[in-house]
């Protein structure tokens, strides 16, 4: 007899399915208790899971988050679908296509209307406390193709 061992750390890591799951849960939450509490919710995950990537920002500011989202998009398998243009006080972000809404529609589902807030609540919250603030500037959310702006509080636009 053969054994096989494997360890979850030899498979490629890929979390499409989270995604689609999120989706229903934001969807829940505002069914359930409005959408001030999609928003609440998500500015607490934020604040708590990206903790080590706002302490990056302070660090080493726009150069972390740049780096943090072309590895997500590396990941993702959608590195083709994000350039970013990067100065001393700005990080500018685009979005072809969000691997995320992606994965959701090709699953079947609509996307919950406040799918949005998994952009603009989550990354105001990552910059919440750092010299940074965020701006979505647009979002189409047949698509999530989207630009994001990083930049410097003091910075004028």
């Amino acid at each position: 007899m053969e054994k096989m061992v494997r360890k979850a750390s030899d498979n490629k890591y890929l979390h499409k399915d989270f995604h689609v799951g999120l989706n229903f849960g934001i969807g829940y939450i505002a069914k359930l208790h409005g959408d001030t509490a999609v928003v609440d919710y998500l500015r607490e995950y934020a604040g708590v899971f990206h903790k080590p990537l706002k302490d990056a920002v302070m660090e080493y500011g726009l150069a972390a988050l740049e780096d943090y989202f072309r590895k997500l998009y590396e990941t993702e398998e959608a590195a083709a679908d994000i350039t970013f243009e990067r100065s001393e006080d700005e990080l500018r972000i685009f979005i072809k296509k969000c691997p995320a809404i992606t994965h959701i529609r090709k699953s079947g589902n609509e996307i919950a209307p406040m799918f949005i807030e998994t952009t603009r609540t989550v990354n105001e919250e990552i910059v919440q406390g750092t010299p940074y603030a965020f701006e979505l500037i647009t979002f189409d959310i047949d698509t999530g193709k989207s630009e994001q702006r990083f930049y410097r509080r003091e910075a004028a636009k």
